[in-house]
């Protein structure tokens, strides 16, 4: 009994643990090919005897190949080939190695799916020829390819233009082997009719109104012929595209404000390479204020907004109607700009409730306007507890005045000759005075008034008294 107890709680926990690691690998292990040894991320085949003859794939649902981000290959002779499919399962494969073996071809979609990978060794192996077509989608950085009899041809120039291109003086002592069987070094190769191809974009005013159609075109040219092709991105608007051989164009209708700063290319692609001549595309539309809410305190309290609109729109605060100026108390404040999107705040320092209110954002540019209203109660009317005030006042400081303001123009400003709110505020303020004037003279002629009554009072009281003692005594 006491053993027993020994063994619950965190040991028997651990038990456990250790228990699963070993089923994990005892797992994997019969996941594996022959000739292979496999762990959680890693594949590795390097037993010459008996070697392997295919591409090693894991047992269907007995392990997680999407895990496996190497795999390392070597001393397989009798591995000649990778197929399409062969490398597919492994998405998250960041390094693939095939050294001293014999590897002959790679199908030209075996890496469509490993969009991951970074490194690839093919030292001394059997390759005669490889196609860039095996890579173009691939952001490597190591290609290493020494120790293999290539064939000197136009097919393998794209190795020697990819060697030329690396800004690394670092380069491998590649060669090819000559229609004599001659070792020929790879960067002395030249080969007739074989180079890089050339891509010419002729566009006109990329700027265009919302709405608006547009048509690009493109000519290419190289030997061997180039294969042109455009590339949109994730272009919004409706577009499509004609190509007749070496010329082609691209229509675009209907353009959505959601392209302004899109990238259009047009691209030349042959066997040693490929060359894009690209454009940015820009959209002038009418602002629009896609969001606006209710003040929020932190540092200061801020009108939250977002404003979209190309070319830049200027913002013009209102206050209960009338034109807010902004002062060193109240001010437009731009957080962060997104090409034709602007995100920012009316920011305003310790407000109190006379300024509660409506406050109205307006944006306007060229191609036209939008406007937002919110109300904005930021502190109770002092004396009532639940602080709520349905009719706000239309009073502010006198530092919160008038002015227009350029989204791009955060500097605190202000404008003496456009005092509207100013105004309405010292007419309230002289209201309020005559009011208080007003029930001050009423309350102390009221106490005169009473005064004098109880005065006259008094006074007959005391003559009564006097005629009283006057009046003689009959004997």
């Amino acid at each position: 009994m006491s053993s027993w107890t020994r063994w619950r709680g965190p040991a028997m926990a651990r038990l456990w643990g250790f228990c699963w690691l070993v089923a994990g690998f005892w797992r994997a292990a019969l996941a594996c090919p022959t000739s292979c040894k496999c762990g959680a991320s890693r594949i590795w085949c390097s037993d010459p005897s008996p070697g392997i003859m295919a591409f090693p794939r894991l047992e269907p649902h007995s392990a997680d190949p999407e895990n496996i981000t190497e795999i390392f290959i070597a001393n397989q002779k009798r591995l000649e080939i990778i197929n399409e499919d062969d490398v597919e399962a492994y998405v998250g494969l960041k390094n693939l190695t095939i050294v001293d073996s014999g590897l002959k071809f790679v199908a030209h979609k075996a890496f469509l799916k490993n969009s991951n990978l970074q490194h690839i060794n093919f030292t001394r192996n059997k390759l005669t020829s490889l196609s860039r077509k095996h890579f173009r989608h691939l952001d490597l950085s190591e290609l290493i390819l020494v120790g293999n009899p290539f064939t000197c041809s136009c097919d393998i120039m794209w190795i020697k233009a990819l060697q030329e291109s690396k800004s690394s003086p670092e380069t491998q002592d590649l060669y090819c082997l000559n229609e004599s069987s001659k070792n020929i070094p790879l960067a002395n190769l030249q080969i007739p009719n074989c180079g890089l191809p050339s891509a010419n974009l002729a566009a006109p005013n990329l700027t265009v109104e919302e709405g608006k159609s547009i048509t690009l075109s493109c000519s290419v040219a190289g030997d061997p012929v180039p294969v042109m092709y455009w590339d949109v991105g994730n272009l919004v608007s409706k577009h499509m595209n004609e190509t007749n051989n070496t010329q082609g164009s691209l229509r675009i209708t209907n353009i959505s404000s959601d392209d302004s700063g899109k990238q259009i290319s047009c691209v030349a692609e042959n066997l040693v390479g490929e060359d894009q001549d690209s454009v940015n595309l820009t959209v002038h539309f009418a602002p629009t204020i896609t969001f606006l809410e209710s003040p929020t305190s932190d540092h200061h309290w801020c009108i939250p907004f977002t404003v979209k609109g190309n070319p830049k729109p200027a913002l013009q605060w209102f206050y209960n109607g009338a034109i807010l100026n902004e002062s060193k108390y109240i001010c437009t404040k731009i957080h962060v700009t997104n090409h034709t999107e602007y995100h920012g705040c009316l920011q305003l320092d310790n407000p109190t409730h006379m300024n509660n209110g409506d406050y109205t954002l307006i944006a306007k540019n060229e191609y036209g306007k939008d406007e937002k209203q919110i109300s904005a109660h930021f502190m109770g009317w002092p004396g009532i507890d639940d602080g709520a005030n349905p009719n706000y006042p239309d009073v502010i400081y006198e530092d919160y005045g008038t002015a227009a303001n350029d989204i791009g123009d955060t500097t605190n400003r202000s404008n003496p000759s456009t005092g509207v709110a100013d105004t309405t505020g010292r007419e309230h303020l002289s209201v309020y005075a005559v009011v208080v004037i007003a029930s001050v003279v009423g309350f102390c002629l009221l106490v005169m008034l009473f005064l004098l009554k109880l005065a006259r009072h008094s006074k007959f009281g005391m003559k009564g008294f006097v005629l009283f003692h006057k009046i003689p005594l009959d004997g």
